[in-house]
């Protein structure tokens, strides 16, 4: 079984929703990424989205656009990025996806991209630019390796097409909670929660909501409606304003610890 839909049945069994967290490999420097990431693992985080930082992340806010271009200041690349997937697989069992634009994996090549994530030990990848129809050119090779393509449903994605998408899923859909970017501000939990209900009847996999989600209060808001949360900006702007780098890991496994305790009160 799927390392993703294991975890999923998991936190199903015991009526809490997931708790996905969001870094960008090489962040602030290869060592402290990796020290954070390891922090957020031993602090209960449920599954890695592990993003492969990229000089031009449209989709991204401000926080995110930051991290990838520390990350690659730091010297981090896709090699180095499965290397870190490899490392942090030979001490825990979480499922990892691949957050990364088409550009990186196109570079990298595809076919080799993917047998080289899931020899690392990755489990699915998430290619924010890469449209339904387009996705087809990657299946193969994702298939071909034990990878699941992770699809995106917005609010603005029209019924019948959110139905395709749903149709299609593998793993877990991943649900943008609002329009904007990542980080974007005032996130409505009323409608997200009406939007996970909407696209939860439709899906097949579970459903994870994700933008504009950064405070404990709106976890335990938006956990009864989804099967899992999905944070980012808030655990990238740590990061970057913390300016002694030995105090983020445990700064980020202290906000695991809440962000997963808010995963759990909320059901």
């Amino acid at each position: 079984m799927n390392r993703i839909r294991a975890m999923f049945e998991q936190c199903k069994a015991r009526n809490e929703a997931a708790l996905i967290g969001f870094v960008s490999a090489g962040d602030p420097d290869i060592d402290t990424s990796r020290a954070l990431i390891f922090s957020m693992l031993d602090a209960g985080l449920d599954l890695l989205e592990l993003g492969i930082p990229f000089s031009d992340p449209t989709a991204d806010g401000p926080a995110i656009q930051l991290a990838s271009q520390r990350a690659l200041k730091a010297g981090m690349h896709v090699r180095a990025a499965l290397k870190m997937v490899k490392e942090i697989r030979e001490r825990h069992p979480t499922p990892i996806v691949l957050f990364s634009y088409l550009n990186p994996i196109l570079a990298h090549g595809p076919e080799k991209f993917c047998k080289d994530a899931a020899e690392a030990g990755a489990d699915g990848v998430l290619v924010v630019d890469m449209p339904l129809e387009e996705s087809r050119e990657l299946l193969p090779f994702l298939e071909a390796s034990g990878l699941v393509a992770i699809p995106l449903v917005a609010p603005t994605t029209p019924e019948e097409r959110m139905r395709e998408i749903c149709k299609n899923a593998k793993g877990f859909v991943y649900l943008v909670s609002m329009t904007g970017v990542t980080g974007s501000g005032g996130l409505d939990p009323e409608k997200a929660g009406a939007l996970a209900r909407r696209v939860r009847a439709l899906s097949p996999v579970p459903v994870a909501l994700g933008f504009g989600i950064s405070e404990a209060s709106q976890v335990k808001a938006l956990a009864p409606e989804s099967d899992g949360i999905v944070i980012g900006s808030a655990f990238v702007r740590v990061i970057g304003e913390t300016a002694d780098k030995e105090k983020i890991p445990a700064l980020l496994g202290e906000m695991t610890r809440d962000f997963k305790a808010a995963c759990k009160q909320g059901r």
